[in-house]
């Protein structure tokens, strides 16, 4: 890495740690960036969601184009100007609804798995400069439900594999960023 700048960053930490505000300061010079949102888009529904999703938007710069998709493999798979993704941890609630984890659907463990090894191939392909943002999730408490577990020990692995085949990784605790690599 000496002399080139990372292509692939992972930038982890935990709830309101600062991940999305360093993320988006690492790329804050260029103009043309490609934000990928892959939380669920704000239907009112939920106030607290939409006052988030708000804050995000707001910090962008205008020049930024915001794509808002799970379909990630497809964004990393294509020629571009550098992308911002956050964040996994929503990219990967959503692609274990779509599966089928949750209502029980009899390939959902196979679509899952399909899902994370094409997105980490995505990563590792990639010619695109990319920053991910992601939780990390596994030095808290244990979740008290089956699918609380469930999520924490899918977010872990995924995380563990795309920090595996990453450039550089940040971790950020208390708003305080450690170079993991």
């Amino acid at each position: 890495m000496i002399g080139r700048r990372p292509r692939r960053v992972l930038v982890l930490g935990g709830a309101r740690s600062g991940k999305s505000r360093f993320a988006e300061q690492r790329l804050h010079r260029v103009r043309g960036v490609e934000y990928v949102a892959c939380g669920a888009v704000p239907d009112g529904s939920d106030a607290e969601w939409t006052d988030r999703v708000g804050l995000h938007r707001a910090r962008r710069p205008a020049s930024w184009r915001t794509v808002e998709t799970v379909d990630l493999a497809a964004v990393l798979g294509r020629p571009g100007p550098p992308v911002l993704v956050d964040c996994l941890t929503t990219w990967l609630a959503r692609t274990m609804d779509d599966c089928g984890i949750w209502t029980g659907a009899p390939d959902a463990d196979a679509r899952l798995a399909a899902a994370v090894d094409a997105l980490v191939d995505a990563w590792a392909g990639t010619r695109r400069r990319v920053t991910a943002v992601s939780n990390e999730v596994g030095g808290g408490i244990v979740p008290a439900t089956a699918s609380g577990r469930r999520f924490r020990d899918e977010m872990g692995a995924l995380n563990a594999r795309m920090a595996a085949r990453a450039d550089r990784v940040w971790l950020l605790t208390a708003g305080i960023p450690q170079r993991l690599r």
